[in-house]
């Protein structure tokens, strides 16, 4: 070895040994007859130090002569410093050098590479291998290094069987678009790389592997944002033998534990909450519950408390809905005007707000003209309201309009400071509907997969067509409003399966040409089972208290899907598409 220790290991207790380290200049301060260098590698900073007249002329030149990111090798006792320095580990102590050789001159770095740098997320992606020597994005790797180190400890520990699946697989109409590789040796035809390994770990099960799980690399072609990359990485699980309940109870145990190794923190109670609930009250699948402020009808399908006024706003909508906001009461009318355009922004597509002021002399709000005391005395019985509060109302079609309140809610909970990235509020979602029917293509789709099996006791609601009432054997975990896992009770018998494929309009052909490997499987005798799949990618993010995953993956791409660093995607030579019988048609 070219060192003995590393730029994290020298302490007092070093005091007086001779040490060679090796790593990166981070910076060098030369006071004249003083020279001090910091020595960065992986594991920390130490400080180096030469001295005019104790070390050597040659020494002290060379020192002179080094640049940010040189890569050195440096010889020396360790000695106690003066002026130690209590935010680095080694700063008890400095080496004193005796001897320093180069090893790597380098070029003057396009960024500074510091925890707060100066180069923006286009100039870092593209010279990611210098963004990634930065204590920030390497601390995010060793997190994502830690969570995966847990995850196998725990599924090790519970007799789950890490099993690799294929990457070149068979491409499927169901779901996002799949990313597609040409065959040389079978010219015109096409592998596709797997969203996730479903019917693979599926198959496991039927094999007799009933405890499978895989870190996996999956694949999306689909538009990008700052928690989604085309590929990414599931903690992929699957178990036999087992109701939705037996999966619920283990990967919650998962999760506590990765909580716990991780970041020290008991998670507490994990609530269970329907999708009914979550989409009645929070206008979203995955609500955050880190705040209450949940959703309260004043005209809906149980209530009406805004009809018979002549105000064309409530009276031509189906439902107005509100949230009461505690303590905005002192909102002012630019504030309001300032939520007023946030909800009419055409991502959310609000037509206007109306608020009540809870104040301690009553109540006061933007429909004054059409809605005396008593009525809004009743709206604020409704919402529970005190005063000192703030009642935000949207009014509209009722899925739409409750869409549009969850970002308001949202948005108002950042706000009021409800949405401490260090507060974790963990909770399941179930009894998700089976099945979703587009207007746009007369057809009904799986809201998850074609392989989730419905509710036992909504099975026969199916076969008599009630479609939109089945709701699925599904779930999802929720961390602070962000869905980090999912998965369900699997359909395992062959008639259930076809049902499931006619319902989504396959034909008897289609679905054989599609599946006809699955479904012959389940003729030999396949167990009923069940999983579920971490976004491993997003967990990792949620535990260093991040929005976006790209600083968890070492070279993610950028939101066009592009890797600048390497340039990709990028064409071919036309030889290779030759080879491939490719025609590329721009």
């Amino acid at each position: 070895m070219l060192r003995t220790h590393t730029n994290g290991e020298l302490r007092l207790n070093h005091v007086g040994q001779e040490v060679t380290l090796c790593g990166w200049i981070q910076r060098i301060r030369d006071k004249g007859g003083m020279i001090w260098v910091d020595l960065r590698d992986r594991y920390g900073i130490t400080q180096l130090m030469l001295e005019e007249g104790k070390s050597s002329a040659e020494a002290l030149t060379l020192a002179r002569s080094l640049g940010r990111e040189y890569v050195v090798e440096a010889k020396g006792q360790v000695v106690e410093r003066l002026a130690k320095n209590d935010k680095i580990a080694t700063g008890d102590i400095e080496v004193k050098v005796s001897e320093i050789k180069v090893l790597n001159p380098a070029k003057l770095p396009p960024f500074l590479i510091e925890d707060e740098t100066d180069g923006g997320e286009d100039l870092r992606m593209k010279y990611r291998y210098l963004d990634l020597r930065r204590t920030p994005i390497r601390e995010s790797l060793r997190l994502r290094h830690t969570v995966a180190k847990e995850v196998r400890r725990y599924l090790d520990d519970a007799d789950f069987i890490e099993v690799e699946t294929p990457v070149l697989i068979k491409s499927t109409p169901e779901g996002a678009r799949d990313f597609v590789v040409p065959s040389r040796m079978n010219p015109g035809e096409f592998y596709a790389l797997p969203q996730s390994p479903q019917t693979f770990k599926q198959l496991l099960m039927v094999s007799g592997f009933d405890r499978y799980y895989q870190l996996v690399k999956c694949f999306r072609d689909e538009d990008l944002r700052a928690d989604r990359q085309p590929e990414f990485t599931q903690i992929d699980c699957e178990m036999s033998f087992v109701e939705q309940e037996d999966i619920l109870n283990m990967f919650e145990g998962l999760i506590r534990h990765l909580f716990l190794q991780v970041k020290g923190i008991d998670i507490g109670e994990v609530p269970r909450m329907t999708y009914a609930h979550a989409m009645k009250y929070y206008g979203s699948d995955k609500p955050d519950i880190r705040f209450d402020m949940h959703f309260v009808e004043l005209k809906g399908e149980e209530n009406d408390l805004t009809s018979g006024k002549d105000f064309q706003v409530f009276d031509a909508a189906s439902h107005v809905i509100g949230i009461c906001v505690k303590g905005a009461s002192e909102y002012t009318r630019k504030q309001i005007d300032e939520l007023t355009d946030f909800v009419r922004r055409p991502q959310i597509g609000a037509k206007g707000l109306i608020y009540v002021r809870h104040q301690a002399d009553g109540l006061k709000s933007s429909v004054d003209k059409f809605y005396g005391e008593s009525e809004l005395h009743k709206w604020a019985m409704a919402f529970q309201s005190e005063p000192g509060d703030l009642m935000l109302i949207l009014s509209g079609d009722g899925d739409k309009v409750r869409k549009q309140l969850n970002e308001l809610r949202l948005e108002m909970g950042s706000r009021m400071g409800l949405r401490d990235p260090n507060n974790y509020k963990v909770h399941w979602v179930v009894d998700f509907p089976l099945l979703e029917y587009s207007e746009d293509e007369n057809r009904w789709f799986a809201m998850h997969h074609p392989f989730t099996s419905p509710k036992p006791e909504d099975i026969e609601l199916m076969k008599a067509g009630e479609l939109g009432k089945v709701r699925a054997n599904a779930y999802d975990l929720v961390v602070n409003g962000v869905e980090v896992g999912g998965g369900s009770i699997r359909i395992f018998q062959k008639e259930l399966q076809s049902t499931m494929f006619e319902v989504l309009g396959f034909t008897e052909e289609e679905a054989k040409a599609q599946f006809g490997f699955l479904l012959d499987a389940f003729e030999y005798g396949a167990p009923p089972h069940g999983g579920l799949a971490f976004g491993f990618d997003r967990l990792c993010s949620l535990f260093g208290g991040s929005e976006s995953i790209r600083d968890y993956i070492a070279f993610p791409k950028n939101n066009a899907g592009r890797d600048v660093m390497i340039d990709s995607p990028s064409p071919l030579a036309p030889a290779q598409l030759k080879e491939l019988k490719i025609k590329a048609d721009l």
